[in-house]
């Protein structure tokens, strides 16, 4: 008696099964390679209250230096936001005609004794410990993790932060590294740190002793486990 199904479709099973591995597979790899804060948070830009901030203004038309705002950024672990106090101080009633009809939001938080809620850009897991103030310290610009912020009307995302990311530049600090007195100097360190590792005048280490500068290097950046992660 003849088989009902020709000889074949018994192949069929096989190749289900590799269609499936295969398949589920590229889904994983996928997930794995773009499911990641490179692609997934860089760009991130969420709606701030009001009018909003504009870095654009502020800190490049104006030449406003990062720490006038994020004033605890050099003796702490947070670069923290202004008070509606730091903001009022500028943005008083009849100090500014032209923009007094944009930042309306600023005096009624004032008046009212109540706080801006700006939306937190960039986001680090809880069990990630990241200090402004060493970072600063060791001469790394606001520029390389937030890029050129003097030019962004909307503060966005620019770097992704994963582990791999901050990781590379523990193995290689030298690249983004600037003389301590830079690194709110955005303009200057965006000009210096495009300049071959050659051609960079080593000024940050000028007035260094020998025992000084040794003990910088005893001090690289730690790449294990235990420095950023509790």
């Amino acid at each position: 008696m003849p088989g009902l199904f020709p000889r074949w479709m018994n192949v069929l099973p096989t190749l289900g099964a590799l269609g499936a591995v295969g398949g589920g597979t590229m889904a994983i790899g996928g997930v794995w390679y773009y499911f990641t804060p490179e692609f997934w948070e860089v760009g991130y830009m969420p709606v701030q209250p009001g009018s909003g901030f504009n870095h654009q203004i502020h800190a490049g038309k104006l030449g406003m230096d990062c720490r006038y705002c994020h004033s605890h950024v050099e003796e702490s672990r947070h670069a923290n936001i202004p008070s509606v106090t730091t903001c009022y101080g500028c943005h008083e009633e009849g100090k500014l005609q032209h923009v007094e009809d944009k930042t309306d939001f600023i005096r009624e938080a004032y008046e009212t004794d109540t706080s801006i809620a700006w939306r937190k850009v960039h986001k680090l897991p809880d069990y990630v410990q990241f200090t402004h103030q060493s970072h600063v310290s060791a001469g790394v610009s606001c520029f390389s993790c937030h890029g050129q912020i003097k030019g962004l009307p909307v503060v966005a995302q620019a770097e992704s932060l994963s582990m791999s990311w901050c990781l590379d530049c523990h193995r290689n600090p030298e690249k983004n590294l600037v003389p301590t007195h830079r690194v709110t100097d955005l303009i200057w360190v965006e000009e210096w740190l495009s300049m071959p590792l050659d051609e960079r005048t080593d000024d940050a280490h000028a007035d260094m002793s020998p025992e000084a500068l040794l003990d910088s290097l005893r001090r690289d950046p730690p790449q294990h486990c235990g420095a950023c992660h509790y």
